[in-house]
């Protein structure tokens, strides 16, 4: 159902009418310039508000480079706590965890908290791509004439509701306000109509005072909606459909590119995305993994049928908005390539200590206990009973020296990059 009645929910509901307010600026500059058509501002409109999040992203993936160094150390930790339920065990366990978490800096809900910014900007986005009229006032200001004819006439409600039923406008509803329709679904019934039905509108015996006016309307509105031949108020299968029985098998192979570009955008922007490097040995993170794969799979090809029933400006914002990402994450994977781990830790030790300073703790004071503590979760606990502590630290300090040749980008090299950075700062 589209609706021009602005959402209500708290939070999404500003952010839409402020990106409305961005959209409709976008619609007027390019009028500026004789063009008019929505679609170029969908278009537009999707790389604006990409770019300016960003700084989100790039935030969300320093979190998820240096979580895929920490894995070990909390897969350590899970492991020695495996089966023990009481709750010093637990206690010991969630210490121990945090521990670890702070020795690189970060804080356990540093993902969430950057989803969390995220997902109220994308379901504000949607709405004002899904309710064009509503938040563009220059569309609606195109379909006001035509709206106030039509609410004039006796009976509206039911003749339109008609309509709806006869035409199979199955995404249409009207919005009742007592007996009558509101004006604002009036609205969204009108930018919902195709050129074709626009016709039949016109020729509505009730609406025939006012033809020349909903003639004019459909032209301008068609205009506005044309992009590549395409209305973008109608399905992509509406044109498949007309392809056999004698319409355009040009416009119809326009039309079966929408959802094709949705799903190969989409496939492509997943591609570019970094994934955490998994660890064997566990069944449970082994089947999140298989399970994040198919959902992977599974997510552009419904993107993609989606399409064929969607309306074609809902297809392009997709299109573009996975387009928009995946340069997106091109530039952000390079400039994520010349982030060292241990400066990245070093910046969010930095961080850590203006927190502290902040709430009036003594510097290094907590830092320094996740170092020990880490210490403890990284000892040997496995060996004979006879064995003895030097021969133990031999073997330590044997593995470590092993490891210095570790190869570049791997698991170990990175920790050994944690392990200089640790003695740096035990230096100091």
């Amino acid at each position: 159902m589209i609706l021009a009645t602005k959402s209500s929910t708290p939070i999404i509901g500003q952010l839409a009418t402020v990106m409305g307010w961005i959209m409709d600026g976008i619609y007027r500059l390019l009028n500026v310039f004789g063009i008019q058509n929505v679609g170029l501002c969908i278009i537009i409109f999707s790389i604006l508000i990409y770019a300016l999040m960003t700084p989100l992203q790039i935030k969300q993936q320093k979190f998820s480079k240096l979580s895929a160094i920490m894995q070990p150390e909390l897969q350590k930790i899970q492991k020695k706590y495996k089966g023990k339920n009481d709750q010093a065990s637990m206690q010991k366990m969630q210490e121990e965890t945090q521990a670890v978490y702070q020795k690189y800096g970060v804080s356990p809900t540093g993902s969430c908290v950057q989803l969390a910014i995220q997902f109220p900007i994308l379901m504000a986005l949607y709405q004002v791509i899904y309710k064009i009229p509503a938040y563009v006032g220059s569309v609606k200001d195109i379909l006001a004439s035509a709206v106030t004819n039509i609410t004039g006439v006796n009976g509206y409600t039911e003749i339109l509701q008609q309509f709806i039923t006869d035409n199979k406008m199955a995404r249409v509803q009207l919005v009742m306000d007592g007996s009558n329709a509101t004006s604002n679904s009036v609205t969204d019934f009108l930018y919902a109509l195709s050129p074709s039905q626009w016709k039949t509108l016109a020729e509505t015996s009730q609406f025939s005072g006012f033809a020349d006016t909903l003639n004019s309307t459909a032209k301008e509105i068609s205009h506005v909606q044309n992009f590549f031949g395409l209305n973008i108020a109608d399905q992509p299968l509406t044109y498949i459909k007309a392809a056999f029985v004698g319409g355009s098998i040009l416009i119809a192979i326009v039309a079966i590119l929408i959802p094709i570009l949705a799903w190969a955008t989409q496939m492509i922007n997943l591609k570019l995305m970094p994934s955490a490097a998994q660890q064997g040995g566990d069944a449970q993170q082994d089947a999140m993994m298989n399970s994040m794969k198919t959902m992977n799979m599974v997510m552009p090809l419904m993107s993609a049928v989606f399409c064929f029933t969607f309306p074609v400006g809902l297809g392009i914002y997709w299109v573009a908005s996975a387009a928009v990402r995946s340069v997106q994450q091109l530039i952000i994977n390079k400039h994520m390539n010349k982030i060292q781990i241990e400066d990245l830790i070093s910046e969010n030790m930095k961080k850590m200590e203006k927190k502290r300073e902040k709430a009036g703790l003594p510097p290094q004071k907590i830092t320094n206990q996740a170092h020990q503590s880490v210490k403890n979760i990284n000892k040997i606990e496995k060996g004979s009973s006879n064995t003895d502590a030097q021969t133990r630290a031999k073997k330590v300090e044997e593995s470590y020296k092993n490891a210095s040749n570790a190869k570049p980008g791997s698991i170990t090299a990175k920790a050994n990059m944690v392990k200089a950075f640790d003695e740096r700062n035990k230096k100091k």
